[in-house]
């Protein structure tokens, strides 16, 4: 069986502990692999081999810099179908999903950041006619980046890649769930030739691993992407410790379908939206608000494409829905469903575990569910879900429709079903959320920023937001009369 260990200061390092956890296969259910049970030792050794890396890192001249990051780009494209391989068996995602998206989009992370860290520009003001100011950015030294299960190598690199293109030396953490992508990214760090100690991973559970990494003193930042709760901890220890924090947190997204959108790109693109990655995706719309003159037919034809979904082995390239992530969330899932019931929703289609033929017999499966009957302000509408859930809400006007979408704790993302621009324009600003989608779903450009309002996270991610992130600004003033 395999074992993956940490990557510290540019080698496969054990477990301080001795210790190991079990990965399992979520679409068998079965152990397939161990990895590094980290602990607080682990941590030191990684921060004090990132510290050591620092100075000639961040000295290092700026294009060397994006030569090392756009090695690792090509790499991991040299390779995508094994990547996407491994990616799939790590999270039970289809694996069509993983080649298609996942794996090409975390070697756009490094291409990007490559690239745009030698085009990051700097203010400067002359003050009158005998002075100027100006504005150094400058890298702030160790940071750590903690990333998720549901989307293992995109977000891990996502947070990586700016991190290191602004000079800083990297502690990471992926979730002890899914950690193959991670190992093979350290691997191909060493063939890229990446300098010791610039990047190190640490394994394990967030107690044990994660909350050294945000405690040590010699951290001077830290992104996180995962559920609200975990953001919460984080920013209860980092803030009296003065570091700078980005969290990117939880979804409730609303998809908002009027009655002029076009109804075939509405229709289809809901769907997608509602299940993609099983429901896994913190920007998935779980909430669909449909206008009242639509609602029915829209329901029905909803119901209808949700069942022609395919759910199975998430190696089968016909699967269209693989298995959620561990029994665990599974049992979490059903359990909303049960909630749903009780809080008076009906259950249009699914709502129960599935346990397929074959190599997948014990895997953890669903159906994908479509609840409508629910009050907006009830638990099941309010909580997120993160699994194949969504429900139906009937709206009458444009007012109505922005308040069911703010009515939630969270302010993610949104899409907007509509062909009156006027309404559009109205409806993305009224909307708390940090993306509003009009008319489409997870278009992306990575030059803009990224993040959430309300309980959905602080901070932004992407482009020159991400780079300023890990970056310190210095005013210089220069008198030179």
């Amino acid at each position: 069986m395999q074992r993956l260990m940490h990557y510290i200061n540019g080698q496969w390092c054990p477990p301080a502990s001795g210790d190991f956890l079990s990965v399992v296969e979520p679409a068998t259910g079965q152990v397939y692999a161990e990895v590094a049970a980290g602990t607080a030792a682990d941590v030191e050794a990684a921060v004090q081999a990132a510290r050591a890396a620092f100075p000639a890192w961040a000295s290092m001249p700026v294009r060397q810099r994006a030569h090392y990051l756009m090695r690792i780009a090509e790499g991991i494209e040299a390779r995508l179908a094994m990547w996407a391989e491994a990616e799939s068996r790590d999270t039970g995602k289809p694996l069509s999903l993983a080649q298609q998206v996942d794996i090409p989009r975390a070697a756009l992370n490094f291409e990007f950041f490559a690239t745009a860290i030698m085009q990051m520009a700097s203010e400067s003001y002359q003050t009158d006619t005998h002075a100027i100011n100006y504005v150094l950015r400058q890298p702030l030294g160790v940071v750590a980046c903690i990333s998720p299960w549901n989307l293992p190598l995109y977000l891990f690199t996502w947070k990586i890649a700016p991190a290191l293109a602004a000079g800083n030396c990297v502690v990471a953490k992926p979730s002890e769930l899914t950690p193959v992508t991670a190992t093979l990214l350290a691997g191909l760090c060493q063939e890229a030739g990446l300098p010791p100690g610039v990047l190190n991973i640490v394994h394990g559970v967030g107690t044990e691993v994660g909350e050294p990494m945000v405690l040590h003193p010699q951290v001077k930042a830290v992104s996180f992407t995962g559920g609200t709760r975990t953001g919460a901890r984080i920013a209860e220890l980092a803030a009296p410790r003065f570091k700078k924090l980005s969290l990117e947190l939880g979804g409730k997204n609303p998809t908002i379908v009027f009655a002029d959108a076009d109804y075939e790109q509405a229709l289809e693109t809901s769907v997608r939206a509602a299940f993609r990655n099983q429901g896994e995706i913190c920007l998935c719309g779980s909430r669909v608000l449909i206008e009242a003159s639509l609602y029915e037919r829209f329901k029905k034809d909803f119901v209808e494409r949700t069942q022609r979904l395919r759910i199975g082995d998430p190696l089968d390239p016909a699967t269209d829905l693989g298995a959620l992530i561990s029994e665990a969330h599974r049992q979490k899932v059903l359990s909303y469903i049960d909630l749903a019931k009780e809080e008076g929703g009906t259950v249009l289609t699914g709502g129960v575990a599935l346990q397929p033929a074959g190599r997948c017999a014990n895997g953890y499966f669903m159906a994908p569910t479509v609840i409508e009957g629910l009050d907006a302000h009830c638990r099941t509408n309010q909580e997120e879900i993160f699994g194949p859930v969504v429900t139906l809400i009937p709206f009458e006007t444009e007012e109505e429709a922005v308040h069911l979408a703010n009515a939630t704790p969270y302010g993610l993302s949104a899409s907007v079903w509509t062909q009156n621009l006027a309404r559009a324009h109205r409806v993305a600003a009224a909307i708390e959320a940090g993306i509003v989608w009009v008319n489409s779903w997870m278009l992306r450009d990575l030059r803009t920023p990224f993040g959430g309002m309300k309980a959905s996270g602080v901070g932004r991610e992407g482009g020159f937001d991400a780079l300023r992130f890990f970056t310190e600004p210095k005013n210089v003033c220069i008198r030179y009369e």
